[in-house]
């Protein structure tokens, strides 16, 4: 008995573990862009949390790391017909995260695919529990803006709206804003707009979206600088760590799926703002002991 105990680490030293998996992960993600080394750990993470007591909250939270993670690698290795396969090996289908339900929701909508998330959604929305999720009426906005709009679903778009799912999470002005939508498509199906407007149209919205790109590009670029700085200035130390590591899902889960989204500029704005947090963590003690040697 005394040597089973002594061959298994407490669950808190088994946690922290999980939690230096998943920043490898991430290092090897955004800092060496070896996006099969990044899933593989992320296999390798989600293996090694199965072993661990499923009563610790931060289990949940791991896992959801992964699978965040695990998710980017496939759409980088071009492989992203298999994210919700994948997904639902990891999760029963009416049990995902809701930030993963998001995650799917936009890629498959990113690559002309939405039909394929249509029935999980569906299934996803309807499960009672999910009702209570924090970001259950963003799961049922995007599933109504990027998935049954987009398909001309426009029937079973009124009835989401009109049921008890948009009833849970949207007010009354929300709702009937989300029929307009639904309305306004349906006359643009019927009456498609003439190619020389169309042209015109695209050439307006270009330049926001190549304008973002470069923003989300100069955003990558700092983050691993930082990175290279946490390395060297904050080496072993989580707090430290665990910032990077937060910052990068923030960056991964609101900016790398949909960039051109116009609501990710939102996002931008938080995460440059946590950037900076980090930045006077790491360089105010420095900056302070300047000052002071200047002042003597």
């Amino acid at each position: 008995m005394n040597s089973f105990q002594a061959a298994s680490p407490p669950l808190s030293a088994a946690v922290t573990q999980m939690f230096n998996t998943l920043e490898s992960a991430a290092e090897q993600m955004m800092v060496h862009r070896d996006f099969q080394a990044a899933f593989d750990t992320c296999l390798s993470g989600l293996e090694s949390l199965a072993g661990l007591e499923p009563e610790d909250s931060r289990c949940a939270e791991l896992k959801a790391g992964f699978c965040i993670l695990g998710i980017q690698a496939l759409a980088e290795l071009n492989q992203w017909r298999d994210v919700l396969c994948w997904v639902l090996q990891q999760y029963e289908q009416e049990k995902i995260p809701a930030k993963i339900m998001q995650m799917c929701i936009l890629l498959y909508s990113k690559v002309g695919e939405p039909a394929v998330m249509q029935e999980v959604t569906r299934a996803w929305l309807h499960y009672p529990s999910n009702s209570r999720a924090t970001s259950f009426g963003t799961v049922a906005e995007l599933y109504l803006l990027h998935v049954l709009v987009p398909l001309g679903e426009a029937d079973e778009a009124r009835e989401l709206v009109r049921g008890e799912v948009f009833s849970t999470a949207f007010t009354e002005e929300h709702r009937q804003t989300a029929l307009d939508i639904i309305e306004e498509k349906e006359r643009q199906n019927q009456d498609p707009p003439l190619n020389a407007r169309m042209s015109g149209s695209s050439d307006v919205t270009e330049h926001p979206v190549s304008s973002q790109g470069t923003l989300v590009r100069k955003l990558e670029a700092v983050i691993r600088f930082l990175y290279r700085k946490l390395l060297m200035i904050g080496s072993g130390s989580f707090p430290f760590r665990r910032i990077f590591l937060t910052a990068i899902l923030l960056y991964m889960l609101f900016f790398r799926m949909d960039p051109a989204l116009p609501s990710a500029f939102m996002w931008i704005s938080k995460l440059l703002q946590l950037l900076k947090q980090m930045w006077n963590a790491m360089f105010a003690p420095y900056y302070q002991a300047v000052t002071q040697s200047k002042g003597l």
